[in-house]
């Protein structure tokens, strides 16, 4: 889910730049060190929006740079378990497919694909044996969240699934919704 939050951090400033405006630094140093990063709490950093407030900075010895606390606002994604998600297939392994969902990429295990028996066949799709559904490579799909692990925020784990109502490959679900009109 994205989020809009407010978050305290310490910005250095070199002394090289003293000279230059103040705001417009610290700016320059909250998106090069926060921008498009995954932390902990947060989740991945979309944008620094806004600087509430800088305080005087600290200069520490031996570096001569000053360190300033600033409270800055963030809009930010933290996948949460249960989202639903729309993303396109990046890659297809023998144990699953990986979702590529904008600010983060998940991975469906090969049984939360689609409820049939599923084989990864030579030319690297995913297909169903009864129900003869594939899925390959750029294919778009809805999915849900259902485990999250972004403690590790170099390689945060995300995994998926389709096996429930309305979830699956863009096609699979505009044949459910042309099979509930006709009933009606």
């Amino acid at each position: 889910m994205y989020y809009k939050s407010a978050v305290e951090g310490v910005v250095r400033v070199d002394p090289s730049r003293f000279s230059e405006d103040l705001k417009k630094v610290v700016t320059e140093e909250l998106r090069r060190n926060y921008e498009n990063r995954v932390i902990d709490q947060l989740g991945r950093v979309i944008a620094i929006q806004s600087i509430k407030n800088i305080e005087d900075g600290i200069i520490i010895h031996g570096d001569g740079a000053a360190f300033h606390n600033v409270t800055f606002n963030v809009v930010h994604y933290l996948p949460e378990t249960n989202d639903l998600i729309e993303g396109e297939i990046k890659d297809i392994a023998k144990f699953g497919a990986f979702v590529d969902f904008g600010p983060f990429e998940g991975m469906i295990h090969i049984s939360q694909t689609m409820d049939d028996f599923v084989s990864v066949s030579k030319e690297g799709t995913l297909l169903g044996k009864d129900s003869k559904k594939v899925l390959k490579i750029k294919d778009k799909v809805r999915a849900r969240i259902i485990a999250v692990s972004i403690k590790n925020t170099k390689d945060p784990k995300i995994g998926m699934t389709m096996r429930q109502p309305y979830l699956g490959k863009t096609e699979w679900l505009d044949e459910i919704r042309k099979i509930e009109s006709k009933a009606q």
